[in-house]
Parts: structure tokens; sequence; C-alpha cells
């Protein structure tokens, strides 16, 4: 297999973490950047080595260097870059949240049925082992039967010029990190809540600093999860079963250490679970460059991922009318 020329769209932070995996990857090769002036684009080009720089976007699309975009770019942007890439020849990996509204998905899965090209969520902890073994191991029935499940993500925002606390920008807690568990949950319960209720509170610039969303799912299951800008850093993951419970305490952040599971059994027994080392953005990579090579669709389906955008919205509207929403 011939190695995929990747560009990344912006020069934004979190490049800081996909560019090492781009280059750890066995198809991919980072060869491109682009930004929104000549000197930033070359400044950062040289920075990280980077064979190509381009003053705009659309350069870099328009360019015949560039097999595969990432798209860090804030949130209210998304959908629109997507657009242009697919339409440019180009298969994208897009920083969550893929986007903000039902009215955009739709749109961008139309292109993406157009173009052929392929599309991936970047939800980078669904490819690290420790969360393939959470999954295996309520598959092999070792807490019994899921009832419950509890999700943190929150930490301590403390740069007013941050675009997170921007509405315009998609900001606010919910969007940045309550997604996170948000989207853990989905995977564990298999399907997308029933209903929804949630509680924020509001900063005054209009977004959430802190936010409460209760889901229900089929067959009486529920689930609770919380994210915030204004608390020490907290995240975690908590499956509760008939027969015990699994702690996940760092489900989504950096794996560079070694990782541990928690298994408590029905009598309170406690047994601590390995996960092998393995660097968490390197494997939403790879699986995009092996979809492209096999013209298949990546592991985290467009249909997951509709689903992620549904309830973000529903949590969303429940919280701002104080009411149940129904799914």
């Amino acid at each position: 297999m011939r190695k995929l020329r990747w560009g990344l769209l912006s020069t934004a932070h979190i490049n800081n973490q996909l560019i090492p995996a781009i280059r750890n990857s066995k198809h991919g090769d980072l060869v491109a950047v682009a930004s929104r002036g000549e000197e930033k684009a070359r400044s950062y080009a040289r920075q990280w080595q980077i064979s190509h720089y381009f003053s705009s976007y659309d350069a870099l699309l328009a360019s015949d260097t560039v097999d595969v975009v990432y798209i860090g770019l804030p949130n209210h942007l998304h959908a629109e870059w997507m657009i242009k890439a697919m339409r440019a020849g180009k298969h994208v990996l897009c920083e969550k949240p893929f986007v903000l509204s039902l009215e955009e998905f739709e749109e961008v899965a139309k292109v993406k049925q157009e173009t052929s090209m392929k599309i991936l969520e970047g939800f980078m902890y669904r490819y690290h082992p420790q969360t393939q073994k959470v999954i295996e191991l309520i598959s092999e029935g070792l807490i019994g039967d899921v009832a419950a499940v509890e999700g943190i993500f929150q930490f301590k925002l403390d740069d007013p010029a941050n675009i997170r606390w921007n509405p315009k920008y998609g900001g606010g807690s919910l969007w940045d990190v309550g997604l996170y568990p948000m989207s853990f949950v989905q995977l564990i319960m298999g399907e997308p809540p029933v209903s929804v209720s949630a509680e924020m509170r509001l900063t005054k610039t209009g977004v959430d600093d802190l936010f409460f969303g209760q889901m229900e799912f089929s067959g009486s299951r529920f689930a609770q999860i919380r994210s915030g800008f204004s608390m020490p850093y907290t995240t975690s993951m908590t499956i509760l079963g008939s027969k015990g419970r699994i702690i996940v305490e760092r489900p989504f952040n950096s794996m560079e250490n070694h990782r541990k599971i928690l298994f408590v059994d029905e009598h309170g027994k406690e047994k601590w679970i390995s996960i092998p080392r393995f660097d968490l953005y390197t494997g939403e990579v790879d699986d995009l460059n092996a979809a492209i090579h096999e013209d298949r669709e990546p592991m985290l389906s467009l249909d997951e991922t509709r689903n992620h955008i549904r309830t973000l919205l529903a949590l969303s509207t429940a919280a701002k009318e104080n009411r149940i929403v129904t799914l």
C-alpha cells in the first residue's frame, strides 16, 4: 500500500497530538499544512518539518499533493470545510464535535455520498485498547446486565479569551468535553437514548460551564454525565451491572502511562486489569487510512456520529427548556 498524504487544515494546538500519530502510522505521511497567512504557515511547516505549506485552506484543498485532511478548526467551521474538502477530492478526519446541527450533518452526509470520500469523527479514545477491553468485558458478561453508566469530564478553563467561551463558535462544556462520556455511554448501551433531561449553569457569555445530563435507554437502563469548565480536572467512567461494576479513571485523555481498569464484583472484591500502552491518536489515523485503502467505512460509523449530534442537541434543549426531550 502506498502511503496516504495528509494535510493539516489550520495550525491549531490539537495538531500536536495528530502529527505524531500520522507519522507513526504505517500508511500515512504528513506532507502539508495550511494557515490563513503565508508567514504563519511557513513558520509552522519549518517548526514541524512539513514539506508543503499553504497560505489559505482553499489552496491546500486545491493541491494535488494531499489525499487526506485533518480538520481541527473551531466547531462552527467543521461542516463548511468538510464539504469543501470532499468536493476537492480529499478524505477527512474531523475533530469532534462533527457538526453543530442535524441540518449540517445531513448536508455533509449528502456530499459524502456524492463524492464517495471517507470521513471520520475524531473520537480518538474509541480506538484505544482500554476502550476495547471495557466493551469486551461487558460483552463477556463480567458485570452481568448493564443497568446504569456514570461519566465525567471536567477541567478548569481559566483563559477568558478561549473560543470555548463563545456561543457563536459552538462553545460550552457539553459540546467540548461532555460529548466524550455521552458517546462512551452510547457505545456501551449500543444505541442512542430514548429520552433525556438536563440541567446546566450558564456563564455571562451564554455558554455552560457546568452541565448535568440524564439519559434513559431501552430496557429501563440509565446514564448520567457531567461536564464542566470550572472545577478541578476529573475524568472517569463507571459501568454498573447486576454482577459488579467497571471503573475507568482516565478513559479519554493522554494514554502515555500504563493503564488499568478496576473491576469490583458483587461482593466488593476488587481486581485490576492491565491495559497495554498505545498512543491515543494513532488508532483513528490507522483506521481512516485502512478504510481508504480497503474502500470500506471506518469503524466509527456515520450513523453513530449522527446519533451523537442528535443526543447533544436533545440534551441542550432539555437544559434550556427545563423539560424531558424524547429522541
